[in-house]
């Protein structure tokens, strides 16, 4: 007949953990995490800030896109507005963006030509800059334009000259908590840059401002 020994008189260990084992596990995964939590946050406010900039930079080149390809002004502007029709108002804060031509004549009809949102679900990014509006002409240029045929939506002429000397609008994506902002500049001539204004533009730093 068989007989059962314990484990321990056979010297075998029964499997699992021991209290102190579990302590140090446990010890040593806090520290992981409490190194890890602070540089998480950074990345994921720099993400955001990331992908409002680049909104940003894709809805001013759509704007200035649809005014070459309908040889018409078009006006940018941001707005509260989810999604805009034509008579929607339109300033210099909220969530989302728009882009509606400006009749050349009374007998033409305005029409929004494109939008989408900025900051929606990143309310604690913030953009600021030196503008209300921007509107581009049949070229592609910046151009001053106070009737736009959107409340609260006046275009002025860039007075801020870049690093290189070009007149442009600095408009500024931040975020608290950011490892640092970045910088969506519109030149007069109409050349659109996302930049890093923590750094310098040259040759070898396409990414400075």
């Amino acid at each position: 007949m068989l007989t059962s020994r314990s484990n321990r008189a056979t010297g075998v260990r029964n499997a699992g953990f021991t209290l102190i084992e579990m302590v140090v596990t446990m010890t040593i995964f806090a520290l992981l995490v409490a190194l890890t939590v602070p540089a998480m946050r950074t990345w994921v406010a720099d993400a955001k800030v990331r992908a409002v900039a680049e909104s940003l930079q894709n809805g001013i080149r759509l704007a200035q896109t649809e005014a070459l390809r309908r040889s018409r002004q078009v006006v940018f502007t941001m707005t509260t507005t989810a999604n805009p029709q034509v008579g929607f108002t339109g300033g210099s804060s909220g969530n989302y963006w728009a882009a509606q031509t400006i009749p050349a004549d009374p007998s033409e009809a305005a029409v929004v030509v494109g939008s989408g949102p900025l900051t929606s679900g990143s309310s604690t990014v913030t953009i600021s800059g030196f503008v209300v509006s921007l509107c581009f002409n049949s070229v592609g240029r910046l151009v001053t334009q106070v009737s736009t045929g959107v409340a609260g939506a006046v275009c002025l002429s860039p007075i801020t000259p870049s690093s290189n000397g070009v007149l442009m609008w600095p408009l500024t994506v931040s975020m608290p908590g950011a490892d640092h902002s970045l910088e969506v500049e519109v030149a007069l001539g109409g050349q659109i840059h996302v930049c890093d204004p923590s750094q310098t533009l040259s040759a070898n730093n396409p990414y400075g401002c």
